[in-house]
């Protein structure tokens, strides 16, 4: 990663000035029309303190961009950011304006006419294939919203897009947000000044999607803790038996590849000893849990099973620093929730800097109401394990530039 910090947004001055705020509002909604609602406001509540901070300061006009969903550069209504106008309107007590341009006349006329101190929220700017394309000409057309830009959002940053990248490019007066702030504050800590023992937790699916961070991790790291999906693959690059259960070829041969660099530096990889697991022939809907220490060869495991999580409990038990990604088990179904509920539960009880990143595993620490007990849950999960590869993230390295 590149030397010097990123300018925050103290550090700017905003009073009497447009500021542009690009965030990261993509959140869960349900429903159809006026049925529309928002299941987790959670990056809504965490863009607030930058939001607040620059009326404080006496922002003349504040925009607000962000994009939600993958609606690929065309205007689709069900992508649309009106209930997040309404939520962030609820929540800031004030009104918030939705413009439904990004660019031209009328957007300009939207915040020339506006009362001072208005927020002005774009909507979606994935509405438009430039964005993503991160074509300049569209990046210098927002540039001219406003004077001044602010980054808070974090979940994007790995990403070279024209509202994330583009735009710092061609502004001058640029910096980082609060929540970005908190990410790196954290994420910096995971491999730069760790306290030991540092215990990294993993789960999740596939292997190869986090690749890049283990191998990186592995260099910082006293123990790892694998389960979820993930230890299959591990199981079977030891050559045990994993019946049914989901496993990628792939998957096997980054297994090992992680085994090897784990072994070279002396890294303890914890894996599951038992588990839970169902029999699909005979039980389609997986009702009917078993314990088993091998699994059979028409199972497939679901979750870890009691010997594993005093083992997985035990292993962070002396942790200074955890890193948690992926859940253990098939955690949103009641009789697999077991697993991820107790080391989740073990990971707060730890006397340890805590981090967790990934959005599965940010709904089961929700799920389970803990999260006010996480130091940090990243709220960028691809972007915060790009992070982790050790290699800087494009649009925080254009913010370090300035």
């Amino acid at each position: 990663m590149s030397g010097g910090k990123v300018r925050a947004v103290n550090q700017l001055k905003i009073a009497g000035r447009r500021v542009f705020l690009r965030l990261d509002l993509n959140v869960p909604i349900s429903g159809e029309g006026a049925d529309k609602k928002i299941d987790d406001d959670t990056r809504i509540r965490e863009a607030l303190p930058t939001i607040q901070y620059c009326l404080e300061q006496g922002a003349s006009k504040i925009i607000l961009c962000s994009h939600l969903g993958r609606p690929d550069g065309k205007r689709t209504p069900k992508f649309s950011l009106e209930p997040v106008a309404k939520r962030l309107a609820e929540l800031l007590g004030q009104d918030v304006l939705l413009s439904e341009e990004a660019i031209g006349e009328g957007v300009h006329q939207m915040i020339h006419h506006s009362k001072e101190h208005q927020i002005i929220l774009l909507e979606n700017i994935r509405f438009y294939p430039q964005e993503e394309a991160c074509d300049m000409d569209f990046s210098r057309q927002l540039s001219h919203l406003a004077e001044v830009y602010v980054n808070d959002a974090f979940g994007t940053a790995h990403r070279k897009h024209a509202s994330t990248y583009g735009m710092p490019s061609v502004m001058t007066e640029c910096a980082s947000g609060f929540l970005i702030d908190k990410e790196l504050k954290f994420l910096n800590k995971l491999i730069e000044s760790p306290l030991h023992p540092y215990v990294l937790i993993t789960g999740g699916s596939k292997v190869t999607d986090k690749l890049k961070a283990l191998e990186n991790l592995l260099n910082y790291v006293d123990r790892v803790v694998i389960g979820g999906a993930m230890a299959y693959a591990f199981l079977a690059a030891k050559k045990i038996p994993i019946g049914k259960s989901k496993c990628e070829a792939e998957g096997v041969s980054a297994a090992e590849q992680i085994l090897k660099k784990a072994a070279t530096h002396k890294v303890e990889v914890v894996l599951p000893i038992d588990h839970k697991v169902a029999f699909p022939a005979s039980d389609p809907d997986f009702k009917n849990p078993s314990v088993v220490d091998e699994i059979p060869v028409d199972a497939v495991a679901l979750d870890i099973g009691p010997k594993t999580i005093e083992l997985f409990k035990k292993a962070v038990g002396d942790a200074r620093t955890i890193f948690w990604n992926g859940p253990v088990g098939f955690f949103e179904k009641e009789q697999y929730a077991g697993g991820t509920l107790a080391l989740a539960r073990a990971i707060t009880e730890a006397k340890s800097v805590k981090v967790a990143g990934g959005g599965d595993t940010l709904s089961a620490i929700a799920h389970f109401e803990l999260t006010d007990r996480f130091d940090l849950c990243s709220t960028g999960g691809g972007a915060s394990l790009k992070y982790l590869e050790g290699k800087g993230l494009p649009c925080i390295e254009e913010l370090r530039g300035k």
